[in-house]
């Protein structure tokens, strides 16, 4: 019988990304993983109560951090990525795209913006980022009342781009990905909040197969394709 495939859990910012890799990796080495994505947040609450993933890969390292506190992981990981923000709006948006946020200060004083959308800052790091990068900007309180939640990144992502909004603050790799680009126009923001370094770790219980792809995903090859969907590199910075 065959060995059950290692159980992977994937912030949701890295979703196209790691649809590539996992492709990659099953035409490279002939094996396969089990991938769910969530929000970082979350994902930490369900390894905490004993959730089975074997290797945990978060949009921030201080989810990491927390497991690792806890005694839950193999060691303290390592950063596979940093992440960017980005201003995505649908094609029909009034929103212009500028990195200094020009054209949504001046909409949101004309109570021009009805609904904008960012991931829940509470458990999803680049909600965090979208908070503080409004408020950097002097938009987060004049917002309050037009901010639509995403339960994660990938979910406020798509209510920016579906019309349904005027856009939204969310993740650059995602607005990357064909996917998203052809249902909308995007900027990346690279200014303003934290950077976000994506830490990924094994956890205890992490099999030979789960250690594996996580080697894996340190190479060459893994890296070129983080690039690909706008991240940055530890090696890089």
């Amino acid at each position: 019988m065959a060995a059950p495939l290692p159980k992977v859990a994937a912030a949701a910012n890295i979703k196209f990304a790691m649809e590539q890799l996992v492709s990659q990796y099953r035409s490279d080495t002939g094996r396969q993983v089990q991938l769910s994505y969530g929000s970082s947040g979350n994902f930490v609450t369900q390894l905490s109560h004993g959730a089975p993933f074997e290797l945990f890969l978060s949009a921030d390292e201080k989810y990491v951090e927390a497991l690792v506190d806890k005694g839950l992981t193999l060691d303290a990981g390592v950063v596979y990525a940093y992440g960017k923000l980005a201003l995505a709006v649908p094609n029909n948006s009034p929103i212009q795209l500028d990195d200094q946020l020009n054209s949504l200060k001046q909409l949101v004083a004309n109570n021009k913006i009805t609904r904008f959308a960012i991931a829940n800052p509470v458990h999803a790091p680049y909600g965090d980022r979208a908070r503080e990068l409004l408020q950097h900007h002097g938009l987060w309180q004049a917002l309050q009342g037009n901010l639509v939640y995403g339960e994660n990144v990938s979910q406020a992502a798509q209510f920016a781009l579906s019309g349904s909004t005027d856009g939204g603050i969310v993740a650059l790799s995602l607005v990357l990905a064909p996917q998203f680009r052809q249902r909308g126009r995007y900027i990346a923001l690279d200014h303003g909040y934290t950077p976000l370094a994506q830490r990924m770790v094994l956890m205890k219980s992490a099999s030979a197969e789960a250690q594996q792809f996580y080697q894996y995903l340190q190479s060459t090859k893994a890296q070129a394709v983080f690039t690909e969907f706008g991240f940055g590199l530890p090696d890089s910075r």
